[in-house]
C-alpha cells in the first residue's frame, strides 16, 4: 500500500531545479517548476540507467547528463531521443513546507 513519504523541505529545490530523493531503493527526483509546483520522478534514465539528478532542469524537462535524452517532469514522457521509455511520475503534495512523494 502507497504511504506519503517525506522527500525534502520545499526550500531544498530552487525554483527551475532538482534533487536527488532515495527511498530504499528506489531513486527519485524532485522538481521545482518555475510556477512553484512540485513534481517527482523516477530517478534513473531509462535509456542508459544514469542518474537524472546531475541534469538540467530546463524548458519543462529534465535533460540526462549522459546522452542529453530529455523527459517531461510533469508527464514523465521521453520526449528526446535516445531514451524513449517513459519514466514513472509519482503523486507529489507541500504540507508545512515539506515535500512529500506518494510511494
Amino acid at each position: 500500500m502507497a504511504s506519503w513519504t517525506r522527500a525534502c523541505a520545499a526550500t531544498d529545490i530552487e525554483l527551475d531545479d532538482m534533487i536527488r530523493f532515495d527511498h530504499g531503493s528506489q531513486t527519485f527526483v524532485v522538481v521545482r517548476s518555475p510556477e512553484d509546483e512540485f513534481f517527482a520522478i523516477d530517478g534513473i534514465c531509462s535509456h542508459e540507467h544514469v542518474h537524472l539528478c546531475s541534469g538540467l532542469v530546463m524548458d519543462g524537462a529534465v535533460e540526462c547528463p549522459k546522452h542529453s535524452a530529455t523527459f517531461d517532469y510533469r508527464t514523465g514522457e521521453a520526449t528526446r531521443a535516445p531514451a524513449c521509455i517513459n519514466l514513472k511520475i509519482w503523486p507529489v503534495k507541500v504540507d508545512g513546507g515539506q515535500v512529500y512523494i506518494e510511494i
